[in-house]
């Protein structure tokens, strides 16, 4: 199979460098989460892999070659960066068929995609006519349209409803299940820890981060344990003595950070206090993605006063 290469690569603007000698593969088999704030060079690295623009140095090659050297590109990548680049005047069938017949993709495809995407209803209509999601649909339907090994996807949630987000879920894990490389940039880190297995995140063009997903937040968001007891007072003294900071909230629940469920529970159990509540708090990928790019961030708003 087929991975994403990306060696030394920069690219600069003028006096701006969008990408600062970036290294990382993006291997098949599993979906890669490419993550960072608002100019951190995700779209530009992109666009380098696809060949839409040059790098300053360095390579960005798909299973050992560049994108331009590619014969018929859509049968080994495809890739959905704008969904606003479908020609408003042309039907969504149209749009397909078009890009089929310069690839040599029977018109069999387009229909079987068509359904699969859900847009076999509205295939003859005028892609000006769409909604977002639907323009999101036809993105995506365009860049599976060669059943490519290779698939990379900006936003692919942008726009969609809760039926399209849960469906493009599923798509996500069937292609990688597949054996395809599969690369999605988002910015709803949520919606990424839904379908990711690994990550990639950017800072200022530079890699911050290439690790799987349950290491990455395992290694920045610590442990916690919620717990609800009758007896307070024991808890809080247990928690003390063994050298444990537990934070009691207004509703009557304890916060103990730095701990597992099984050893609370342990704790507990021998001072014999009752339990009401006893439950782990799982860090979560939106808190370890902040904590690691708190100071990355190129454009940040100011909290209100109050």
């Amino acid at each position: 199979m087929t991975s994403i290469e990306v060696q030394n690569l920069t690219k600069e603007f003028g006096t701006r460098r969008a990408v600062d000698d970036l290294t990382f593969t993006v291997l098949p088999g599993r979906v890669t989460g490419f993550l960072g704030p608002n100019g951190a060079g995700k779209s530009t690295t992109m666009r380098l892999v696809l060949g839409l623009d040059r790098p300053t140095s360095g390579t960005a090659t798909i299973g050992g070659r560049a994108y331009g050297g590619l014969g018929e590109p859509l049968r080994h990548v495809g890739a959905l960066l704008d969904a606003q680049a479908a020609h408003g005047s042309r039907t969504g069938r149209d749009h397909l068929r078009t890009l089929a017949a310069s690839n040599r993709i029977p018109d069999a495809r387009v229909d079987g995609l068509l359904e699969e995407t859900g847009l076999a209803p509205v295939a003859r209509r005028r892609v000006k006519t769409y909604s977002l999601g639907m323009r999101q649909r036809l993105g995506i339907a365009a860049a599976l349209l060669g059943d490519p090994e290779v698939v990379m996807l900006d936003e692919p949630s942008n726009g969609l409803d809760p039926e399209g987000i849960i469906w493009i879920r599923g798509l996500l894990r069937r292609l990688a299940g597949e054996g395809r490389t599969v690369l999605v940039s988002s910015h709803l880190m949520n919606e990424t820890a839904s379908f990711a297995d690994h990550l990639v995140v950017l800072g200022r063009g530079r890699l911050l981060a290439d690790t799987p997903m349950r290491g990455f937040i395992h290694a920045r968001v610590q442990p916690r344990v919620r717990i609800r007891t009758t007896d307070p007072t024991t808890l809080k003294a247990v928690l003390t003595e063994h050298g444990l900071g537990g934070v009691e909230h207004e509703d009557g629940h304890w916060t103990v950070h730095h701990a597992r469920v099984d050893d609370i529970g342990r704790l507990a159990s021998a001072a014999g206090i009752p339990i009401l509540e006893l439950t782990a708090q799982e860090g979560t990928l939106e808190q370890a993605y902040l904590d690691l790019t708190a100071t990355e961030a190129e454009f940040t708003a100011q909290p209100q006063e109050a």
